[in-house]
């Protein structure tokens, strides 16, 4: 079975699920690499563990649906999905936390639904706050850019502390977020919000060796190269151009006001767009066409209000990113905006 994704009614640049899924995965390449390059092996690991468990997953669910399980297993859309959580994943969670997040988004948000094209929510993100709310210690241990950290990290180490929370040589997940002052390290999203709340404005916390030279140590240059893969999406038109648009543009707006009106405690656009998940779940996330709203100026309505979301969450929230909740609050209010925004039937007037 082959499915077709497209914009009804006149849209004749149909592309196959498996291609375009392919498309997107490749897409996410230029982020996977600045993640390796300044945080090490850890995601790359967490990702091949969230792909084997959610193909083994979608194969069980497939089996007991009595479905085919060939194309819908080879659709790549699991493996998309699984890419996306290990994308998202502190780079020294353990191994459990992607196994428990792959299971999540296969079984229960994407195949109880029905399987693709019937999911109301995004898989990935629906994941990852299950497990943020569930296993916040875990989801909250990040681990510092290669360059602060105080103990060297490479593969086998990776990998030994994912799978036992410790390194060869015994040092723990907490010794290696600690840098070499003593305090402990946190993402700079984390650290702005809690240096606000200790009463320092965001030019002091800016000070910080986490920060960097420019927005955020490690994180700019993985928000620029998932830019770079959506960049690429968007030319090869296999995402519409005004959702990671409209979202960016309505985060600047935010950010911008706020920063006019109180800049000791309100951080500049380029840091919101540099930081955390911003290119992330712009161009990967907030375009899944199939949780998100359908005609044009549903998809403007639809990313503006992901980007008004998530200036608030991280403005005024409990959580340093807010793009996987405001993904998710955006996925309830797709049917309504839809419903609004809908165009009207050719031939047919207003009202009638």
């Amino acid at each position: 079975m082959t499915y077709w994704i497209a914009s009804s009614p006149h849209n004749h640049t149909q592309s196959s699920t498996g291609a375009l899924m392919r498309l997107v995965i490749l897409a996410t390449l230029p982020g996977i690499f600045a993640q390796w390059y300044f945080f090490g092996w850890g995601n790359l690991i967490h990702i091949a563990i969230a792909i084997a468990t959610a193909m083994v997953c979608e194969f069980c669910v497939l089996s007991m649906r009595k479905r085919e399980i060939k194309p819908e297993l080879l659709d790549s859309s699991g493996i998309l999905t699984a890419v996306l959580i290990g994308i998202s994943l502190p780079a020294i969670a353990p191994w459990w936390i992607s196994v428990i997040g792959a299971a999540f988004a296969i079984v229960i948000v994407k195949q109880l639904y029905g399987g693709i094209g019937h999911n109301p929510f995004n898989p990935a993100m629906a994941a990852y706050v299950m497990l943020l709310v569930s296993f916040p210690l875990q989801m909250t241990s990040w681990q510092p850019p290669l360059e602060l950290m105080q103990f060297s990290l490479n593969f086998s180490q990776t990998l030994s502390v994912i799978f036992t929370g410790f390194t060869p040589d015994g040092f723990s997940i907490e010794q290696l977020r600690t840098h070499i002052d003593g305090y402990t390290m946190a993402t700079p999203l984390d650290t702005l919000k809690t240096n606000l709340t200790l009463g320092k404005t965001v030019v002091e916390s800016s000070q910080e060796v986490v920060f960097g030279q420019h927005f955020a140590l490690g994180w700019e240059w993985i928000n620029l190269g998932f830019l770079i893969g959506g960049t690429i999406l968007i030319y090869k038109k296999a995402i519409p151009w005004v959702t990671p648009v409209s979202f960016l543009v309505s985060l600047l707006i935010c950010s911008f006001i706020a920063y006019v009106v109180s800049p000791d405690s309100s951080s500049s656009t380029m840091f919101h767009w540099l930081s955390g998940a911003t290119m992330l779940g712009a161009f990967f996330i907030l375009t899944d066409p199939v949780s998100s709203a359908t005609s044009v100026k549903g998809r403007i309505v639809y990313a503006a209000l992901a980007g008004f979301l998530v200036f608030i969450i991280r403005q005024f929230g409990g959580y340093p990113d807010g793009v996987a909740f405001a993904v998710l609050l955006c996925n309830m209010a797709a049917p309504l905006i839809d419903q609004y925004t809908r165009p009207r039937t050719y031939g047919h007037q207003v009202g009638k």
